[in-house]
């Protein structure tokens, strides 16, 4: 009898779940059926959950209207560059930060952790004339420095430092006591433990690589160097209006990294957040 209590009171949760889940996966759902319907159907009243008639015609002309290979190559390697980056410059930081006690550590961290206070547009205009000074505006260098040493890596040295703080000191001890020096306990003590942390990291770091717009926008204007979420503004039709069948379906195929990235690495990602102590 409390087995069978036990078992409908499961049940009733999931179906709770599911229920609440619903207005979070339906705006995918239709991004991904739409993709697959003739543009006139996309708006039919009453509106359809499935494509009467489905057809991948769209997804061909996405790369007829714009160089979209090239463009969904360019998002791939920023976003691999960014989140290596990323996770050198923050473990090597967040280690520091936990284990290294030099004079004003705490004052300097606290004057790091303002940045994440800073929206990205009050800086974006120094940004631009410091990286035009240098002759990189048009390229991608823009794309990969602001946010190995911008606010991302500010979080990532965050969620780093407190992995690192709440990791047993004694744990280092018998490789100091075997003369291992502060980076080689980093290198091959901390590093290897932390990799619940580093894809947490991983995960923020190539999310907001790869979604990154307004940085895009300034600092390039070739279509070649476009990263996608620029790119997906430009499928208009001679009026000006938006080809929203070959929208959909570039902004599918836009999703399917991330999705894939989360799907791997999101059991790193939640025993990550658990270790920080940051919570969503």
């Amino acid at each position: 009898m409390k087995t069978d209590r036990s078992r409908r009171a499961k049940l009733a949760l999931y179906g709770l779940l599911c229920l609440l889940a619903v207005p979070f996966v339906f705006p995918t759902w239709w991004m991904v059926t739409s993709s697959l319907k003739p543009a006139n159907e996309i708006f039919a009243f009453p509106p359809s959950l499935f494509p009467s008639d489905p057809s991948l015609a769209a997804y061909g002309r996405v790369f007829e209207f714009a160089p979209f290979a090239q463009q969904y190559f360019n998002s791939m390697y920023i976003a691999a560059v960014v989140t290596v980056g990323t996770l050198a410059v923050s473990s090597l930081a967040g280690y520091a930060f936990a284990r290294i006690r030099f004079p004003g550590h705490n004052a300097l961290f606290l004057v790091i952790l303002v940045g994440l206070l800073i929206p990205s547009e009050v800086t974006i205009v120094p940004l631009f004339q410091m990286f035009n000074a240098w002759g990189l505006i048009d390229t991608h260098w823009p794309l990969l420095l602001v946010p190995i040493f911008g606010a991302p890596s500010v979080l990532a040295t965050l969620i780093m430092r407190q992995f690192f703080i709440a990791l047993p000191v004694e744990i280092e001890e018998a490789g100091r006591m075997d003369g291992l020096g502060r980076f080689a306990l980093y290198a091959r003590i901390a590093l290897p433990l932390s990799r619940p942390a580093l894809g947490a990291v991983a995960i923020f770091s190539f999310l907001h690589s790869w979604n990154l717009y307004l940085e895009p926008v300034v600092f390039l204007s070739t279509p070649e160097k476009f990263t996608l979420p620029q790119a997906l503004t430009q499928f208009v039709d001679a009026y000006g209006g938006p080809m929203w069948d070959v929208q959909l379906s570039a902004a599918t195929m836009s999703a399917l990294p991330v999705l894939i990235v989360f799907v791997v690495a999101q059991r790193q990602f939640v025993e990550g957040l658990a270790h920080t102590g940051i919570k969503g």
